[in-house]
């Protein structure tokens, strides 16, 4: 392993902090449509699975949670009317995770948002990725 020098440790300083911006900035999005992080993470989760792979199951592996974790926050999405269970054609057992009118409007607007935010940060993200390499 090559030994770091001062400039490593200011570089990996600042890309954590151009990091830590941009997840300010999507906690505050998110809150403004009455979401977590989490919350907002998993409606985007959910929106952007494979035609029929919105699980809870699947929802815990993307957002790294334990299935319980995951399945109460489903709870709480579905009480708060972001997103419907429907059973799976192919396994009744299992639910597949359905985003409501509500949730796709969000969803939307966020998402817009957070895409020129990322535009936005790209080139200070990439010319610290370079340095870094």
């Amino acid at each position: 392993m090559a030994e770091l020098e001062e400039s490593d440790y200011a570089l990996l300083a600042q890309f954590r902090h151009t990091l830590r911006q941009f997840l300010v900035f999507s906690e505050d999005k998110a809150a403004g449509f009455g979401l977590t992080p989490q919350q907002h993470q998993a409606l985007l989760a959910i929106r952007a699975a494979p035609e029929g792979g919105a699980t809870i199951g699947y929802v815990a592996e993307r957002l790294i949670l334990k299935p319980h974790s995951a399945s109460g926050l489903v709870d709480r999405l579905e009480t708060q009317g972001w997103l419907m269970r429907a059973p799976s054609p192919q396994d009744r057992r299992q639910a597949l995770l359905i985003l409501t009118d509500r949730a796709r409007e969000a969803l939307e607007g966020l998402s817009a948002t957070h895409r020129e935010e990322i535009r936005r940060l790209r080139p200070m993200l990439t010319d610290l990725l370079m340095r870094l390499g």
